[in-house]
């Protein structure tokens, strides 16, 4: 059992578990795995009942006729998933999913978000699915044998904004993407993103965590260290270790705490991964 950050933040699962990968020569069962993960991750962890199963697309599969991300597609373009994310969500909810479910990560900016609204207005449902798996960022993170994994947790995988947002869409390794939050269908993160607005990364074990957003502000605090806003975050960093050998680290202890204005968070974000710090949690100053 994990007892570091990845545990304390839900995403231990995500972290002790390998890639699925298609390699020639699985036999059945090894198939079937796959096909289960590709359910898994496109469908954001909901139940796939026997008769909602796509039967040929799981045959063509099977017979090497569909590589992975040809299955991929095929699960994200189904009536089963137009139903569940896109017909019944707004469209901004519907987008946050996607990126969810076909990229691992939250979207990074308003932008990102805008470019794949005008591409459903241009194109419609499936035009926005094939953007995602199309993209050279799928290409070089999955390829066409990979099944897509949440990673928008780490840090070399998103910038502040987005690894901080990751933990609103994804609560924990049994979070479901139908579940989970008082906000319902509801978009998770459109004023977030509008506003490029990090927000406290909390464990899904905290008073409210696992259905609702966390606070995204903190108590106003004065003095030396101060912002203009009065706004101070508490980050708390483990698993520091040097990215170049030294025969004696330089840090003396594993973990460190830092109290951070807001309007420096994404600069000391990107200090601590050049360092090899792994953020456990972002917390505003009660």
């Amino acid at each position: 059992m994990a007892f570091g950050p990845a545990s304390r933040l839900g995403v231990s699962l995500f972290d002790e578990t390998p890639p699925v990968e298609w390699v020639p020569g699985l036999d059945s069962e090894g198939l079937e795995s796959i096909i289960k993960a590709v359910y898994r991750q496109v469908l954001g962890n909901a139940y796939v009942m026997e008769s909602e199963r796509l039967a040929v697309p799981e045959s063509q599969f099977k017979r090497g006729e569909l590589t992975v991300r040809d299955f991929v597609r095929a699960v994200a373009k189904s009536d089963m998933y137009r139903a569940r994310f896109f017909e019944s969500c707004p469209r901004y909810r519907n987008i946050e999913l996607n990126f969810r479910h076909l990229l691992g990560r939250a979207p990074n900016s308003f932008a990102e978000m805008k470019a794949h609204s005008a591409v459903l207005d241009a194109g419609g449902f499936e035009a926005e699915i094939d953007s995602y798996i199309d993209s050279d960022e799928y290409q070089n993170v999955f390829g066409q044998d990979f099944v897509p994994y949440i990673r928008g947790y780490k840090t070399e995988a998103s910038n502040m904004v987005g690894f901080t947002h990751t933990f609103e869409l994804v609560r924990g390794a049994s979070s479901s993407s139908l579940k989970g939050s008082i906000n319902g269908k509801k978009p998770r993160l459109n004023a977030l993103v509008i506003n490029a607005k990090a927000t406290p990364v909390l464990s899904p074990l905290s008073a409210g965590g696992t259905f609702q957003n966390p606070p995204d502000s903190s108590r106003t605090r004065h003095g030396v260290g101060a912002s203009a806003n009065g706004k101070i975050y508490r980050v708390e960093v483990t698993s520091y270790r040097s990215n170049a050998f030294n025969r004696v680290s330089k840090f003396r202890r594993s973990n460190k705490v830092y109290m951070v204005p807001f309007d420096k968070l994404s600069d000391e974000y990107k200090r601590i991964h050049k360092e090899g710090g792994v953020i456990a949690s972002i917390t505003p100053v009660a």
